[in-house]
């Protein structure tokens, strides 16, 4: 009778031991399917901008000033760029309100306010050095600002209970946020630093910034991006 708690300590213990190789496989395969949204998201929101960039410059080439034109290409890709950033932000925000968790509503908050104010700097200080009259600047700046709370407020309002269930199991907030990191992303690099370190002003007719991409040129890019993402979350399974 002494020994009877005895053997049903280690019983309880050796089924929790049990309990826990499954706990563990799927705590391991979760993590790895974190870090496929992450790679998949960002790598997304740069293809997206890719593809708005390239169909915005092949009305370029029918214009009579080719340089012009792509000035002019290069200020609305980069508005756009942020704005499309903006958006998903305020997507990432109303998905984050819909959650009843307080901690993840005041992160996605703060982050989103954090670089906002730099961001908004950094599109007027980019629109003034391309030359932009300030009435449009302004206009510009209108739009970027506008797109993150309108964007939260649609989504917020426009999910119903099931689909708010659904898109907290996909961790929607963080996909937003890094698909909107992938779009700055794409303006940062293609557009913003070229422009601000003097590249695009170069004038010379060989400039490799006055030529956009040919339809097969954009598909092996895309591809390319797509390929080792395919692969790698293939390889996850």
């Amino acid at each position: 009778g002494k020994h009877h708690p005895v053997s049903e300590m280690q019983h309880v213990v050796e089924s929790e031991k049990v309990a826990e190789i499954p706990a563990v496989h799927e705590y391991g395969h979760d993590h790895s399917r974190l870090h496929a949204y992450i790679g998949v998201s960002l790598v997304l929101g740069f293809v997206f901008m890719l593809l708005v960039d390239q169909i915005g410059s092949s009305h370029v080439h029918s214009t009579d000033d080719p340089d012009a034109a792509r000035s002019g290409n290069s200020k609305i890709t980069t508005t756009l760029g942020l704005v499309v950033h903006a958006a998903a932000d305020g997507v990432a925000l109303g998905a984050a309100a819909s959650t009843s968790q307080t901690s993840v509503q005041l992160i996605v908050f703060v982050a989103i306010m954090l670089h906002k104010a730099p961001a908004a700097f950094g599109l007027v200080s980019f629109l003034m050095h391309a030359g932009l009259e300030r009435n449009r600047i302004r206009k510009h700046l209108l739009v970027f600002a506008l797109a993150a709370p309108v964007m939260s407020m649609v989504t917020y309002l426009g999910l119903s209970k099931s689909s708010k269930e659904a898109l907290s199991e996909v961790n929607a907030t963080g996909v937003a946020m890094l698909f909107s990191a992938g779009t700055f992303l794409y303006v940062a690099t293609v557009h913003v630093l070229p422009e601000v370190g003097g590249i695009a002003h170069s004038h010379k007719p060989e400039s490799a910034g006055g030529k956009g991409l040919s339809r097969l040129e954009v598909a092996a890019l895309v591809l390319g991006c797509l390929i080792p993402l395919v692969l790698s979350i293939g390889h996850h399974h």
